[in-house]
C-alpha cells in the first residue's frame, strides 16, 4: 500500500523550470506521447538549456507510431525511452476494471483512469533508475489526466519535483505549431483534436470536439468501428468466463489481451462500441469526450449477463454501488489508494462463481444475446416445470391435507 505525502514540490508553469530552483543540467523525465503538447515541452526544455532529458513513450497497444515519435525526439536532440507496457496494462489494470464493471455514471467505460497510474509508475521507476529529481507531463487544467497523474505520482512516493508546466501557464496552439515548425516539425499542424489510445479504448477530445452543443466527429477518427466499404455479414460471438475473467473467444482459449484485440475489430465492424460522454472536472464543470471501445462494450455487457445469472439480486444491487465507488477512486487518480483496493477485494470475492459462456449475434449495427449459460445458475429454463415443482415443494411443507404448516 502506498502512503499519501502531506506535501510535494510542484511544477505548474514553464516559468518554474527556468527560475533556478530546478536543475536543468540534471536528469529530467518527461512523459512523451508524440503529440503537440508533449513535443512542445521537449522543445522548451531544450531551449532552456536542459541537457539530460529522458522522454518516455509508453506502449499500451494503441496507435503508437514509434518511427514518428523517434523522429521528433531526434529532431529535438532528446533521448527517447520506449516502454512496452501492453501486458502490464491488460493484466494489472484492465482485468480489475472488468471485474468492477467500471462504467462512469452509466455513460461510458473508463479508460485513461486505467492507463495513467501505470504510466506514472513507469515514470517513477525510470526517474529512480537515472537519478532524476523531476518528472514532467503535459496535462492541462481542462484534462482529468492532470489530477490522475499528479495523484498517482504522489501516492507512489516520488520525492522530487513533478507536475505539468501547462497547468498555470498554457500556451496557445498556434504558438506551439509555429515554434515547432521553425525546427522542422511541420506535422503538428495536422492535429485537429487531442487523442489518447490504448488496447482498451481510443479517445478524442478538445479542438474540434470542444463544444458539446455542436460537435461532429470525423469518420476518419475511428479505426475499429470505421464504416466499411461493403456490408458486414452477421457474426456470432461467444465469450467464456472463468471466475469472471474472459478466458476464451468462440471456444478458443487465449490471453485476455488477444481477446480484447480481436473483439475490437469483430464488434467494431458492426459499428458497435462508440460512446459520447461528459466527464466532470474539479469544481463541477463538464468536458466532452468521444470514445471507441467495441471490446469493452461487449465484455462488460457479457459479464453483467453472467452476474445476473449467478448472483442474487441484493448482492448485485450492492455491487452496483461499490462499482461506482471504485470508478470514483480510479477517476480521481487514487488507483494506489486503500479505498479502491478494498472495493477491488469486494468485487473479486463475487467473481468466484462467475463461470459460463455468453453468446451474441451481431448484425446490422445491433447485438443480441442468443445464449447465456452459467455453470451454477439461478435462472429458470422452463417456467411451467419450475412452477409445478415450486408448488409441490410448498405443499410438501403442509401436513398432507391437515392445513397445518410443518417447518
Amino acid at each position: 500500500m502506498y502512503a499519501l505525502k502531506s506535501s510535494r514540490r510542484s511544477i505548474r508553469s514553464i516559468r518554474e523550470l527556468t527560475d533556478g530552483e530546478v536543475d536543468l543540467h540534471g536528469p529530467i523525465v518527461t512523459l512523451f506521447s508524440g503529440g503537440l503538447d508533449s513535443s512542445y515541452l521537449l522543445y522548451r526544455l531544450v531551449q532552456a538549456g536542459a541537457t539530460d532529458v529522458h522522454a518516455i513513450s509508453v506502449g499500451l497497444g494503441g496507435d503508437e507510431r514509434n518511427t514518428q515519435i523517434q523522429r521528433i525526439t531526434d529532431t529535438l536532440g532528446v533521448r527517447l525511452r520506449f516502454s512496452d507496457a501492453r501486458a502490464a496494462f491488460v493484466e494489472e489494470f484492465v482485468r480489475p476494471a472488468i471485474a468492477a464493471s467500471s462504467v462512469y455514471l452509466d455513460t461510458h467505460p473508463i479508460s485513461s483512469s486505467l492507463s495513467r497510474p501505470l504510466i506514472a509508475r513507469i515514470a517513477v521507476d525510470m526517474a529512480r533508475e537515472v537519478g532524476a529529481q523531476v518528472i514532467l507531463h503535459t496535462a492541462n487544467r481542462s484534462q482529468n489526466t492532470l489530477r490522475r497523474l499528479n495523484c498517482s505520482l504522489e501516492l507512489l512516493g516520488f520525492e522530487g519535483y513533478f507536475g505539468s508546466p501547462y497547468e498555470l501557464d498554457p500556451v496557445d496552439r498556434e504558438v506551439k505549431i509555429k515554434e515547432l515548425r521553425a525546427v522542422g516539425l511541420d506535422e503538428m499542424a495536422e492535429r485537429s483534436a487531442s487523442g489518447d489510445s490504448n488496447l482498451w479504448c481510443r479517445e478524442f477530445e478538445s479542438g474540434a470536439l470542444d463544444d458539446p452543443e455542436e460537435h461532429s466527429v470525423p469518420e476518419s477518427y475511428y479505426r475499429w468501428s470505421a464504416v466499411r466499404d461493403s456490408p458486414v455479414p452477421p457474426t456470432d460471438v461467444s465469450v467464456t468466463f472463468r471466475a469472471g475473467v474472459p478466458v476464451a473467444l468462440n471456444g478458443r482459449q487465449c490471453p485476455l489481451a488477444d481477446i480484447i484485440e480481436e473483439l475490437n475489430w469483430t464488434v467494431g465492424a458492426h459499428g458497435l462500441g462508440r460512446y459520447t460522454g461528459l466527464e466532470h472536472l474539479p469544481g463541477g464543470a463538464k468536458v466532452l469526450e468521444i470514445r471507441e471501445m467495441p471490446a469493452a462494450w461487449l465484455l462488460l455487457a457479457s459479464r453483467r449477463h453472467l452476474e445476473t445469472a449467478v448472483l442474487d439480486a441484493e448482492t448485485i444491487r450492492e455491487k452496483l454501488h461499490v462499482e461506482q465507488v471504485w470508478v470514483r477512486e480510479a477517476l480521481e487518480g487514487r488507483w494506489f489508494g486503500a479505498l479502491r483496493a478494498a472495493c477491488q477485494a469486494f468485487v473479486l470475492q463475487l467473481s468466484t462463481p462467475l463461470d459460463g459462456v455468453v453468446r451474441w449475434r451481431l448484425s446490422g449495427g445491433r447485438a443480441s444475446t442468443t445464449s447465456i449459460v452459467a455453470d451454477a445458475p439461478l435462472y429458470v429454463r422452463n417456467r411451467e416445470d419450475w412452477e409445478h415443482a415450486a408448488i409441490r415443494s410448498e405443499l410438501a411443507h403442509w401436513g398432507r391435507g391437515t392445513g397445518q404448516w410443518h417447518s
